[in-house]
C-alpha cells in the first residue's frame, strides 16, 4: 500500500516535513560526513536511515517512539545539508520531528530533572551563573549524580568571569561605514564576556557603529535545534520586538546563535509573525561573515609569529555555509600561520546540548578532535562558536594538551593591540 505524510493534519509543520522527505532519494553521500554514521556504522545512525525512520513514523507504520533512540543520537550538526545533492533540507526536518515526536517521549526522573535545568538555565546568564555556583556543590557529591548531571559538572570552569556590563551603544571609530546591531548571547556572556568586548572592540575600529539592544534575549536556537518550538518561539518573539530595523545587518558571534537565527523564517512558518521573522532572517549575518563582506583594516604584524588551527563549528561551516571569511580575516593577519585540523568537517560532539544528553557519543568525538588539533602542532585554536570551544577545551584538558583557544574576534582584537596570541 502506498503511504503518504499527511501534511494537512500536521499544518505549516507538515508541509516542510514532507517536502523534505520526498526530495531524498537514498543516495548515499550523506553517509561518509555524518559523525554518528561514521562512529556506529548504522544505517539508522545516518541521515538517509532517520530520514526513512521519520516517513515511516509520520505515515504511520512504525511507532514514533520506535524512532527515537536514532533520532535523539543526531548532532543536528548538518554536514549533510551541503553534501546533499537532492537538496534536501534536514536541517528543517529535525527540529520539526523533534517536536512531532515529543509526546511520545517517556524520560526518568532525572532525566526530567536534567532537560529542565539545561533548557530553563541555559538561555539566562544570570540563572546560569547560579546553576554554575551551585555545580560547585554538586562537584563534592557526584559520586551519587545521575549520568546526566555528572555530564553537566564536567564541562563547568573552575570559574566564572566576572560579568560584564556591555553599553547600549559604540561608536564607530573614525570614519563610519556601517551601523549594526550586536546579539550578545547567553551562555557565552557567562563563561566568555571577553568574546563579546572582542567584538565590539574590533567592529569599531573597522568603522562600525554598534547597538546593543537592552531587550534582547536568548536568540531561542538551544530550544529550535532540540524540537521545542513553542519555548523557541517565545524566545525569539522577544528579539523580534528588540531588535532595531534601522541597521545593515543583526550581527551574532556564536555560530549556533547564527544558525537559529537564519532559521527563524522555519521556527515561524505559519505563525502571524512570518513576515517580520522573514525580514529579520534577511539582516542576520555572522560577525566574520559581515567583516569580510565589509573589508576589515589590515591588522599590524605579529610581534611574534605564531602557528594557530582553525575549527570550523558545524553551524558556522555546514548550516551557514560559512568558511572562507573567517580564515581570509585571520589570514589577513602578519605572522599568523593559519592550519586546518585533519577530518576538519566532523564535528567535535558539542552541538548545542549534544555533550550533555549524549556524553559518551560527544566525548568520543571530542577527543577525536582534541588529538587531532594537538596533531597540527599548533600553538593556539580559533573557533567561531562558544560550545565548541568549551568542548574541546575539556577534551584537551583531558589528555594534559591544554592549549590558548580563542574566538576569531579576540585573535583579530589582539593582532590590532599587537599583543601575544600563544
Amino acid at each position: 500500500m502506498q503511504h503518504t505524510i499527511p501534511a494537512e493534519r500536521l499544518g505549516a509543520a507538515g508541509k516542510i516535513m514532507a517536502d523534505a522527505v520526498s526530495a531524498c532519494v537514498h543516495c548515499g553521500f550523506c553517509l561518509s560526513v555524518c559523525p554518528t554514521y561514521r562512529l556506529l556504522g548504522e544505517e539508522m545512525d545516518s541521515p538517509r536511515g532517520r530520514i526513512m525512520l521519520m516517513k515511516s513514523a509520520l505515515e504511520g507504520t512504525v511507532s514514533v517512539e520506535s524512532t527515537l533512540r536514532y533520532i535523539d543520537r543526531c548532532l543536528g550538526c548538518e554536514a549533510c545539508v551541503p553534501a546533499c545533492p537532492s537538496g534536501v533540507r534536514y536541517d528543517s526536518l529535525l527540529p520539526l520531528y523533534r517536536q512531532h515526536a515529543e509526546p511520545a517521549r517517556h524520560r526518568s526522573l532525572s532525566e526530567q530533572a536534567a532537560h529542565v535545568l539545561t533548557h530553563e538555565t541555559l538561555p539566562y546568564p544570570d540563572r546560569f551563573r547560579m546553576a554554575a555556583a551551585a555545580g560547585k556543590i554538586g562537584q563534592a557529591m557526584r559520586g551519587a549524580l545521575p549520568k546526566s548531571f555528572k555530564a553537566m559538572l564536567d564541562l563547568l570552569p573552575a570559574e566564572l568571569p566576572p560579568a560584564v556590563a556591555l553599553p547600549s551603544r559604540v561608536e564607530a571609530v573614525g570614519t563610519r561605514r556601517a551601523r549594526v546591531a550586536l546579539l550578545t548571547g547567553c551562555v557565552q556572556q557567562a563563561l566568555s564576556p571577553q568574546i563579546n568586548r572582542a567584538t565590539l572592540e574590533v567592529l569599531a575600529a573597522n568603522g562600525v557603529e554598534v547597538v546593543i539592544p537592552a531587550g534582547q534575549g536568548c536568540c531561542g536556537s538551544l530550544g529550535f535545534h532540540a524540537g521545542e518550538l513553542d519555548r523557541a518561539r517565545d524566545l525569539a518573539r522577544v528579539n523580534l520586538r528588540a531588535f532595531p530595523r534601522d541597521v545593515d545587518a543583526v550581527l551574532t558571534n556564536a555560530a549556533g546563535c547564527g544558525s537559529g537565527m537564519k532559521a527563524y523564517d522555519v521556527l515561524f512558518a505559519g505563525q502571524p509573525e512570518a513576515v517580520d521573522a522573514a525580514i529579520f532572517v534577511s539582516r542576520v549575518k555572522d560577525v566574520s561573515e559581515f567583516l569580510a563582506e565589509l573589508g576589515p583594516i589590515a591588522p599590524p604584524e605579529l610581534a611574534k609569529p605564531t602557528r594557530i588551527a582553525y575549527h570550523d563549528a558545524c553551524h558556522l561551516a555546514h548550516a551557514q555555509g560559512i568558511a572562507s571569511a573567517p580564515r581570509r580575516l585571520l589570514g589577513a593577519i602578519p605572522g599568523l600561520e593559519l592550519v586546518e585540523i585533519p577530518e576538519g568537517e566532523l564535528c567535535c560532539g558539542s552541538a548545542g546540548t549534544y555533550n550533555l544528553e549524549q556524553p559518551t557519543l560527544a566525548a568520543t568525538l571530542g577527543e577525536r578532535k582534541a588529538r587531532h588539533v594537538l596533531e597540527t602542532g599548533a600553538q593556539a585554536l580559533v573557533a567561531g562558536n562558544i560550545g565548541c570551544l568549551v568542548q574541546i577545551a575539556t577534551h584537551l584538558d583531558r589528555l594534559k594538551r591544554p592549549l590558548p583557544l580563542w574566538h576569531t574576534f579576540e585573535v583579530l582584537a589582539r593582532a590590532y593591540r599587537r599583543e601575544a596570541l600563544a
